[in-house]
């Protein structure tokens, strides 16, 4: 089969069924974080295009939700089908305008079209019930149906599958969906997934993107009286924002978040020590540590805690660092220059709390070199807060509730992951840990499109993919039906 050609025009943003030009007369330089490199220019949308896009979707829900379960699949399935089609072209972007490691790309990409398969599932997995009654010749009925219109907030780190992880279903389920990308990665945050959608079938004003500064239409994004659903991935200030906006204004939303992340790794005395330290260092440095999931704390029992540094420092030392379309590299560039600069603040604040500096290596471009640090305590920034780059943090623990002890220290609960030798005695370990998602031997970075995903605390609210996202994405509705006249008492 012959390849299809590339898409073009993402300089355009679908907006109420038509490719156009945002109306705010400013534009935005999308750029190659590598290379620094310009790969396109986006003139902005302003609130009158934020308030097309919402109209029509309002307006185009209603008969997307009439069309049935089997012509949602279908447009589901076809998008799938599209991006094995169009693999190259999509792992190319990724690469390009998120910084991804080609490693990282082909598993964002794989999870992305796994979700979306899992999605064509939604609409027959959609059930009601009925519900007796005491009441007689009552009966009850419970219908599940689509919230309406769906506003989603993507970030930059995993733009395409994060997107696509509220996208997806909301679709599939009969919602009708306005994505605002984040300003980093507008194409492969939102544009490139709304050209999938279009090629596969979805009727125009059904989905809209809208490429903006978060400054002119990220509160009207959250406000708007359409919406009644807002998911956002992102920050923790921000979702905590977003959350108050939704609750408080005068139109009420429901929300979904998933926010920061502090997540744990844990090594205990009798874990497999070649294995946990290979783990840690992909949890930690896959996609340059950019990822809610990624390791933030590294905790290791006493009795092997030097054992596991030096073996952990030999192999971070050898990670190949660069350009990220190596299928070599390990470690590429971070997004931009103020999350650069945020990093190098970090390192030297960890100097001047005391960490002990093990491991630096040499930083070029936006490629921000790894970095460990050993001895790292409890009060220090590298601890309490998330790194979010590819700074390692060695924390000592006395014994494994000591272990535990520090794993729970946090304000944030979102993934943790234990390594031990006794499979059961990790399980009972990661069930006292307290977040929304815990790994025993693996990583803490992990998604999977039919297992719940989030967190607790200020991890966020809500679930996602599977079961849970069909109860996030729908309400229910209680029809009672009185088959003969009812007595009432007057």
């Amino acid at each position: 089969m012959n390849k299809p050609q590339p898409y073009t025009g993402l300089n355009l943003q679908l907006i109420a069924g038509s490719w156009t030009e945002g109306r705010s007369g400013r534009s935005m330089t999308v750029s190659n974080p590598y290379t620094q490199q310009p790969l396109l220019e986006i003139p902005l949308a302003n609130k009158d295009d934020l308030n097309q896009a919402y109209k029509m979707a309002f307006e185009a829900q209603i008969a997307w939700a009439a069309l049935g379960p089997s012509a949602r699949a279908s447009v589901m399935l076809r998008a799938a089908q599209i991006f094995d089609e169009r693999h190259e072209e999509l792992v190319d972007w990724i690469i390009a305008e998120s910084g991804s490691t080609r490693v990282k790309a082909e598993i964002e990409w794989a999870s992305a079209k796994a979700i979306t398969l899992e999605a064509a599932s939604f609409p027959s997995r959609v059930h009601g019930r009925i519900v007796e009654s005491d009441v007689p010749n009552k009966e009850s009925r419970v219908y599940r149906r689509p919230l309406g219109v769906v506003g989603v907030i993507s970030p930059w780190n995993f733009p395409f599958h994060l997107t696509q992880r509220s996208l997806a279903p909301a679709l599939a389920l009969g919602n009708a969906v306005v994505v605002k990308p984040a300003s980093d990665t507008p194409v492969t945050g939102g544009l490139l997934l709304a050209r999938i959608f279009e090629e596969a079938g979805l009727p125009a004003g059904v989905l809209s993107v809208v490429v903006g500064s978060g400054a002119e239409i990220g509160d009207d994004f959250v406000l708007h009286p359409v919406p009644s659903f807002i998911s956002f991935t992102g920050s923790t200030p921000v979702g905590q924002n977003i959350a108050r906006q939704a609750s408080s204004g005068e139109h009420l939303k429901h929300v979904a978040l998933e926010l920061g992340g502090n997540n744990p790794f844990v090594v205990l005395a009798d874990a497999d020590l070649e294995q946990a330290v290979h783990a840690a260092v992909v949890g930690k440095f896959l996609h340059q540590g950019q990822i809610c999931m990624a390791i933030n704390r590294i905790i290791v029992e006493d009795s092997i805690y030097d054992s596991f540094a030096t073996r952990f420092i030999d192999r971070v030392s050898n990670l190949v660092v660069g350009d990220p379309n190596d299928p070599k590299t390990a470690v590429g560039p971070v997004i931009n220059q103020k999350q650069f600069n945020g990093l190098s603040q970090k390192v030297e604040q960890a100097k001047r709390e005391g960490a002990q500096l093990s491991y630096a290596g040499e930083s070029r471009g936006l490629v921000f070199a790894p970095h460990v640090f050993t001895e790292v305590k409890p009060e220090m920034e590298l601890a309490y807060e998330e790194i979010f780059g590819p700074i390692a943090g060695l924390i000592r623990a006395r014994d494994a509730e000591h272990a535990l002890e520090l794993a729970n220290a946090t304000h944030f609960g979102l993934s943790a992951a234990v390594f031990s030798g006794d499979l059961e005695r990790g399980v009972q370990f990661a069930r006292r840990i307290h977040s929304g998602m815990a790994h025993v031997n693996d990583i803490p970075v992990g998604d999977a499109p039919n297992v719940p995903f989030g967190g607790e605390k200020n991890s966020g609210l809500g679930r996602f993919n599977g079961d849970w996202a069909i109860d996030e994405f729908t309400t229910t509705q209680w029809v009672s039906l009185q088959r003969e006249p009812r007595h009432y008492p007057f």
